[in-house]
C-alpha cells in the first residue's frame, strides 16, 4: 500500500511539473515564437488608390479590394450585436478563447469525425485572417488559440473588434463592413437598416456562396437566422424582429460611385505615382488630390461630347453596326441579353429596332423598356456615300435604318430619344492655370472605355496656324513690328528631292503688302513663311525653345511656320500660357498633393509661380522666357483674331479679355483652337486617330468646343485685360506702310 500511494504521488508530482513545463513552454512558444502582435496597433489593412479632384470629389479607385475603413466608435452599434449575437455572442467575457466553443467543435469531431466547426472566437479569427492560413489542422488550432490570449493580452476588446470588422471579407471583393455596405447597398455604413446589418452580419461565415448576389435564398436564411439569435439575446425587440423578418431582400451590387468623370486625369495620375512609389500605391490607402476643378471638368466633358457628336452628325450616318433579323415575341428576351453585351459609350446606348412608322421607329433596350424616337430624333441621317458627299435628306425612317437593325441612342434635352452614333473622329480639351501650370480640366478622347489614349499627352499633331504666334514672337524679339510690312505674294521654293513648293493661303488669293497684325488676324500663310526667311531657321528655331518646344519636334524647312512641327495639346497649353501670364514659363502639373492612410501629407506640389511684384522669399518664381512686352504685343494681335479674324464667331461669348487663335493643317486633318485670358487656358483639337481629313477648318471643328468650355467656365469672373507693361506706346501708323502717320492722315489708325 505505501509503495503504491508513494507511486501515486510521484504521478501526481510527475504530472504537475509536466503541466509547469507545459505552460512555461507554452508562454515561452507564445513570447519568442509566435510572431509579434505589437504592429495590430498600426496595421496596415489594404486599402485602394483613391483619386480626387482640387474640391474633394471622388475621381477614381484603383485596387483589387474594396475596403472603407470605420474606426470602432463610427461603427453602428446594431451591426455589433448582430456579429456578436452570431459569431461569438461571449467575447466581452472570454480572454480570447471560448471554451465552451471548444468543447462543442470537440464533441462534434468525436462524434462525426469530420471538423465541421472550429470553435473559433472572433479573437481567433483576428489571428488567423492577419497571421495564420485557412488550412483545418491541429497545428493551426493551437497556434491560432496561442495567439489570440497573446492579442488579448495586449489590445482592448474594441480595437480586437474594429480590426475584424475591418478585414473580414465579405464577397463581392468587399473587404470590411465599410465595403459591405457599399457594395450590396449602395450606402454608407451608418445608413443601414437593422435587416440590411443582419444580412453583413451573416456573411462571414461564407461570403462567396451565402451573399445575396450568388444565392438569394440562402442569403435570406442567414440573414433570417441572424434576426432570430439578436432576438433570443434581447438585441431587439419583437416588433423590431418582426419588421425586419418582413424586409424584403432588396440587395444589389453597387458599383464604386465616382463623383467626376475624368478617367484620362485618373490614368495620368495613376502612372505618374506608380514611377513614384511602385505597386505599393494599390494596397496603401494613398489619397491623391489632383488640381482638377470637378465643375471645369463637368464643363470639358460636355463640351467635348456634344461637339463632336456635332461634327459627326454634319458628316452625315453611317448605318447600323449590325442586324438581329426580324423582331418577333419569341426572340425579344434573346435581343436583350445580346444588348447587354453591347457597351454604352459616353451616354450612347445600343439599341435594336422593332417597330416602324412613317415617322417613327421604337428601338428596344438593353433593360428591356421600348423606345420610340420621333422623326425630330431620326431626320439628320443622310447617309454618308463617303467623306465629300452625303445622300439627299431622307424622307422617312424606311431610307435610314431596317427591322432589326442595331444601333445607338441617346436622350435630348427635350425627355426624348433620338438617333446617334459612335463618333469615328477624336477630339481632346485641357485647361491650364497660367499663373502656376495647374491642370484644371483634361478630356482626352470621346470615351476612355472605348480608346484610353490620352491625345491631350500623347498625341503629336501638327499645330497648322495655332503654332504662327510663337513665330511672331520670335519676329518681334528680332526687331520687327506689328506695323511692318511684308509682301503677300506668291512663293516657289526648290525642295531637297527637287520638286517645287508652291505654300498657298487657305483662300488661293494674294493679299499683297500686308502688316504683322493683320497676317496673324487673317492667318496668311506666305506672310509667315517669309517672316520666317528673313529671321532665319537657326534663330527661330532657337527661339522656339523658349516655349518647351524640343528641337526634334520642329522641322528644318521653312514649312515650320505653317504649323508643320509635332506638338501634344498640353505642349500647346503650356506654351500660350506664357502669352497669358505674361511671359513666365509655368511647368503643367496635375498632382496637388498625396496623403496616406493616416491622413498625413507625404507629398506637396510646389509649382512655379508666374510672380513678378511682391513675390514671397518662399515662392518659386517661374522663369522669365520672353519679354512682358512681346507677350503683350501678341496678346494685342490674338484678340483681334477674335474681334475680326478667323475667330471671330468666339465674339459672341461677349466678352472683351478674350485671345486665341485657330489652326489647320493640310488637308484638314487637324483642327484646333488654342485661347486664353489672364485666368485660364483651353487648347481644344479635333481629328481622327490615323490621319484623313476632317473636311472642316478649325473655326467650325475646334472653335465651338472651346467657346462653349470657356464661356461657361468663366461665367460670373470679371473681365480681367492684361495689362500693358512699361515700354509699350501707341502710335498712329498709315495702314498701308506701316509708316508713322502725319497728324492729318484720315486713314490712320493706332498700333502698339
Amino acid at each position: 500500500m505505501n509503495h503504491f500511494l508513494g507511486l501515486i504521488r510521484k504521478t501526481i508530482i510527475f504530472t504537475l511539473l509536466l503541466s509547469v513545463a507545459i505552460v512555461i513552454g507554452a508562454l515561452y512558444y507564445m513570447e519568442y515564437e509566435l510572431p509579434d502582435i505589437d504592429a495590430l496597433n498600426t496595421v496596415q489593412l489594404q486599402v485602394p488608390l483613391q483619386i480626387y479632384t482640387q474640391d474633394g470629389k471622388l475621381i477614381a479607385t484603383f485596387g483589387e479590394k474594396r475596403r472603407v475603413p470605420v474606426p470602432y466608435d463610427k461603427i453602428p452599434k446594431p451591426l455589433i450585436e448582430a456579429v456578436l449575437a452570431t459569431e461569438d455572442q461571449r467575447y466581452f467575457q472570454h480572454n480570447g478563447v471560448d471554451i465552451q466553443g471548444l468543447g462543442r467543435a470537440a464533441l462534434q469531431l468525436v462524434m462525426t469525425g469530420k471538423k465541421l466547426q472550429g470553435g473559433s472566437t472572433i479573437t481567433m479569427q483576428v489571428a488567423r485572417s492577419f497571421y495564420l492560413t485557412r488550412h483545418k489542422t491541429f497545428g493551426r488550432k493551437l497556434r491560432e488559440i496561442l495567439l489570440a490570449i497573446k492579442i488579448e493580452h495586449k489590445l482592448k476588446k474594441e480595437k480586437i473588434l474594429e480590426l475584424y470588422l475591418n478585414k473580414v471579407f465579405l464577397g463581392n471583393r468587399a473587404y470590411g463592413v465599410g465595403a459591405a455596405a457599399e457594395v450590396y447597398y449602395g450606402k454608407h455604413l451608418s445608413e443601414l437598416t437593422i435587416d440590411q446589418y443582419a444580412m453583413l452580419a451573416g456573411l462571414p461565415k461564407a461570403p462567396s456562396t451565402l451573399n445575396p448576389l450568388a444565392n438569394p435564398e440562402a442569403a435570406k436564411k442567414r440573414r433570417d437566422h441572424v434576426l432570430a439569435r439578436m432576438h433570443e439575446q434581447g438585441y431587439i425587440d419583437d416588433a423590431t424582429y418582426k419588421k425586419a423578418i418582413e424586409a424584403p431582400l432588396d440587395a444589389s451590387y453597387h458599383d464604386l460611385q465616382t463623383e467626376v468623370k475624368a478617367p484620362y486625369v485618373a490614368e495620368l495620375v495613376r502612372e505618374q505615382l506608380e514611377q513614384m512609389y511602385g505597386d505599393s500605391i494599390y494596397t496603401d490607402g494613398f489619397r491623391v488630390y489632383t488640381t482638377i476643378l470637378s465643375r471645369l471638368q463637368n464643363i470639358a466633358n460636355v463640351s467635348v461630347r456634344d461637339n463632336l457628336l456635332a461634327y459627326d452628325q454634319r458628316h452625315g450616318y453611317r448605318g447600323a453596326s449590325q442586324n438581329m433579323g426580324i423582331p418577333s415575341i419569341d426572340n425579344m428576351d434573346d435581343w436583350e441579353k445580346e444588348l447587354r453585351k453591347i457597351p454604352v459609350l459616353n451616354g450612347l446606348e445600343p439599341a435594336a429596332v422593332v417597330e416602324m412608322t412613317t415617322k417613327s421607329i421604337t428601338v428596344l433596350r438593353s433593360n428591356g423598356d421600348l423606345t420610340i424616337i420621333p422623326w425630330s430624333g431620326l431626320s439628320w441621317a443622310r447617309k454618308q456615300v463617303n467623306a465629300d458627299y452625303l445622300g439627299p435628306r431622307p424622307k422617312q425612317p424606311n431610307q435610314i435604318v431596317k427591322l432589326g437593325d442595331v444601333v445607338r441612342i441617346m436622350p435630348t434635352t427635350h425627355g426624348n430619344y433620338q438617333l446617334a452614333q459612335v463618333p469615328k473622329a477624336e477630339a481632346g480639351l485641357v485647361a491650364l492655370n497660367p499663373q502656376n501650370g495647374a491642370i484644371l480640366s483634361m478630356v482626352g478622347g470621346f470615351d476612355f472605355q472605348n480608346s484610353k489614349f490620352n491625345r491631350i499627352t500623347s498625341a503629336n499633331r501638327q499645330p497648322g496656324s495655332s503654332f504662327k504666334p510663337f513665330v511672331y514672337s520670335a519676329a518681334l524679339e528680332k526687331g520687327f513690328t506689328l506695323a511692318t510690312v511684308i509682301n503677300d505674294a506668291p512663293i516657289v521654293i526648290e525642295q531637297a528631292d527637287n520638286s517645287l513648293w508652291r505654300p498657298q493661303n487657305e483662300s488661293h488669293k494674294f493679299y499683297g503688302p500686308t502688316r504683322l497684325r493683320t497676317a496673324i488676324i487673317e492667318s496668311r500663310n506666305l506672310v509667315s513663311i517669309r517672316l520666317l526667311a528673313l529671321m532665319g531657321m537657326p534663330y527661330t528655331v532657337d527661339y522656339l525653345k523658349r516655349f518647351g518646344f524640343m528641337g526634334s519636334q520642329l522641322p528644318p524647312g521653312l514649312s515650320l511656320a505653317l504649323g508643320t512641327a509635332l506638338v501634344t495639346p498640353l505642349q500647346m497649353a503650356q506654351a500660350y500660357a506664357i502669352f497669358a501670364n505674361g511671359g513666365l514659363k509655368v511647368v503643367p502639373y496635375i498632382i496637388d498633393n498625396i496623403r496616406n492612410s493616416q491622413d498625413q501629407i507625404i507629398y506637396q506640389a510646389r509649382p512655379l509661380i508666374a510672380c513678378t511684384k511682391n513675390c514671397s522669399k518662399d515662392t518659386a518664381v517661374a522663369p522669365r522666357v520672353i519679354s512682358a512686352q512681346n507677350a503683350f504685343l501678341i496678346t494685342s494681335a490674338l484678340h483681334d483674331v477674335i474681334e475680326r479674324g478667323t475667330a471671330k464667331r468666339a465674339k459672341n461669348i461677349g466678352r472683351t479679355d478674350l485671345a486665341g487663335k485657330t489652326g489647320t493643317t493640310q488637308n484638314q486633318v487637324d483642327a484646333w483652337f488654342a485661347g486664353y485670358s489672364p485666368d485660364i487656358v483651353a487648347v481644344a483639337w479635333v481629328g481622327f486617330d490615323y490621319n484623313q481629313s476632317l473636311h472642316e477648318y478649325g473655326a467650325q471643328a475646334a472653335l465651338p468646343m472651346w467657346m462653349q468650355f470657356i464661356e461657361s467656365a468663366l461665367k460670373g469672373k470679371a473681365e480681367r485685360m492684361i495689362e500693358q507693361p512699361p515700354g509699350i506706346v501707341s502710335i498712329r501708323i498709315d495702314p498701308i506702310t506701316g509708316k508713322r502717320a502725319s497728324a492729318n492722315d484720315p486713314a490712320a489708325l493706332f498700333e502698339y
